[in-house]
C-alpha cells in the first residue's frame, strides 16, 4: 500500500504536528504486514524547506515544497492521502484524481480560518461562528490581525476547504473534544501515541531525585495561547504568601520580550528561570530535577503533546481544564479553570504543603499514558482506518464524486 502523508509542517519545524507525523511515518515504515497489501511505503511531502544547517535522516522518503504538477503526479500515484491538517491544495488535488483521503485534525483549521478557535481582538474562546454561519464575525475577527482585503481571501478559502473535508473517507481526531467540535461525517478518535522513553531504562528521562524545593516547569512555544503570563500571575502571588517556588520556562517564542518584562516587573528573577528553547538531551538533563509540568493554556488546546510526553515520564501534570488538554490529563493530574491564576496558585500550593502527591499522581499519569498514548496503538489505528478506507473505496467514490467521474 502506497500512502501518501501530507503535513505543511514538518522537520526542522518544531511543534507537535510534526511529532506526531513523524512518528506515524516512522511506524509504518517499521511495519511490513502482509495483511495491508503487502506492508506501507509511506512518502511525506511538507511545505518545509530542509534548512541550511538540516542534515535530518528518516526512514521514508520527504519531498519539500514541491510544485503543483509534482504534487499532482504524487497524488495520482499512492493508494491513500493522509493530510494532516486540512490543507486544501492535497485535498483539491486528491479529489480529482479520485483518491481516498483521510484527514487528520490537530488543530481547527477546518471550522475556523485562524484555526485557533479564538476571536480577536479579545482572544476568547470562538462559540464557532464559521460552522453558525456568521461569516462577517470571522472576516472581523481576522482583520484584527491582517488587512481586510487578506481576511476576506482567508474566509473564502474555508468554503472549499470545508466542502472538501466533509468528503473525505476518514476525519480523524486526535481527542474526543477535537471529533465533537468540528462535528464532521465520518469521523473518529485516534489519540496521539509517542515511544515509552522509560522502556529503555533511561533515569535521565524521569523524574530526579527530590529536591529541598519543588521545581515546576513549563515546556512549549511563548504563544500567547499557551496562558504563561497565568503561570507567572501564581508565582507572584505564591511568593507573596511567604512560599519557596521555583519554576523553569523551557522554550521560546515571540512571547518572550513580554515574559522577561513581567518577570524583571514582579521581581521575580530569583524564582523563574527561562533556558531558551532544548531538544534531545539537552531538554531531558533540564527536565531531570522538574518534579511537575504546568500547562495554563488559555484556548482550547486540542491535545497537548507536552502532557502526554510528561505523563510518560511519570511527572504529575498541572493543567487547564480546557479541551483536549484536559481530556488528556484527565483525573491523573491537577486541573484548574483556565486564565484563573488563583486557582493555579492553589494546585501548586496543594504540591508544595503535599509533596507525597507528586509520586502518587505521576505514577497513575504514568499508567493512563501507557494505556491511551502508546506509539504503536497509534500507528495500529491508522493501519486499520487505511485498511478500512481502502476496502470501501468504491462504496465512498458513489457517495461522494461526481457520477460521471466512477469507473
Amino acid at each position: 500500500m502506497k500512502i501518501l502523508i501530507y503535513s505543511h509542517v514538518f522537520s526542522p519545524s518544531i511543534g507537535g504536528v510534526e511529532k506526531s507525523v513523524q512518528s506515524l511515518a516512522e511506524g509504518l515504515e517499521e511495519v511490513r504486514s502482509p495483511e495491508i497489501n503487502g506492508g506501507c511505503k509511506v512518502t511525506l511531502v511538507t511545505q518545509t524547506a530542509a534548512g541550511a544547517s538540516d542534515t535530518s535522516v528518516f526512514s521514508f522518503p520527504v519531498v519539500r515544497r514541491p510544485t503543483l504538477t509534482k504534487l499532482w503526479r504524487l497524488v495520482r500515484e499512492t493508494d491513500i492521502v493522509h493530510i494532516a491538517g486540512p490543507s486544501l491544495a492535497p485535498l483539491l488535488l486528491a479529489f480529482l484524481a479520485r483518491k481516498p483521503v483521510v484527514v487528520e485534525h490537530h488543530g481547527y483549521q477546518a471550522i475556523c480560518p485562524n484555526g485557533l478557535l479564538t476571536y480577536q481582538p479579545g482572544r476568547t474562546i470562538c462559540p464557532g461562528h464559521f460552522q453558525q454561519r456568521r461569516y462577517w464575525k470571522c472576516w472581523r475577527c481576522q482583520s484584527c490581525e491582517v488587512s481586510p482585503q487578506r481576511s476576506l481571501l482567508s474566509l473564502l478559502r474555508m468554503f472549499p476547504r470545508s466542502w472538501l473535508v466533509r468528503r473525505a473517507a476518514r476525519n480523524l481526531a486526535i481527542t474526543r473534544h477535537v471529533r465533537d467540535r468540528h462535528r464532521l461525517p465520518r469521523a473518529e478518535v485516534v489519540y496521539y501515541g509517542i515511544e515509552d522513553p522509560l522502556a529503555k531504562g533511561n533515569p535521565s528521562l524521569s523524574p530526579g531525585n527530590p529536591r529541598d524545593r519543588i521545581l515546576f516547569a513549563f515546556v512549549g512555544r511563548f504563544v500567547p495561547e499557551k496562558g504563561i503570563p497565568i503561570l507567572l500571575e501564581a508565582v507572584r502571588q505564591l511568593v507573596s504568601e511567604g512560599e519557596t517556588v521555583d519554576v523553569r520556562l523551557i522554550g521560546d517564542g515571540p512571547e518572550r520580550d513580554t515574559l522577561d518584562t513581567m518577570i524583571r516587573r514582579e521581581k521575580l528573577e530569583s524564582h523563574v528561570r527561562i533556558t531558551g528553547y532544548l531538544a534531545g538531551s539537552a531538554l531531558a538533563e533540564s527536565l531531570r530535577d522538574v518534579q511537575v509540568v504546568v500547562m495554563p493554556s488559555v484556548w482550547e488546546e486540542t491535545a497537548g503533546l507536552a502532557a502526554i510526553e510528561q505523563m510518560m515520564c511519570g511527572r504529575l501534570v498541572i493543567a487547564s481544564d480546557i479541551g483536549g488538554l484536559s481530556e488528556v490529563v484527565g483525573g491523573t493530574g491537577l486541573r484548574f479553570a483556565p486564565g484563573n491564576a488563583v486557582a493555579l496558585a492553589e494546585c501548586m500550593r496543594r504540591v508544595l504543603h503535599q509533596p507525597a502527591l507528586m509520586d502518587a499522581m505521576g505514577r497513575e499519569a504514568r499508567l493512563r499514558a501507557i494505556r491511551l498514548f502508546a506509539r504503536r496503538r497509534m500507528v495500529d489505528d491508522h493501519r486499520r482506518v487505511y485498511r478500512e478506507v481502502t476496502a470501501n473505496t468504491t462504496t465512498w467514490a458513489k457517495q461522494n464524486l461526481p457520477t460521471s467521474r466512477i469507473h
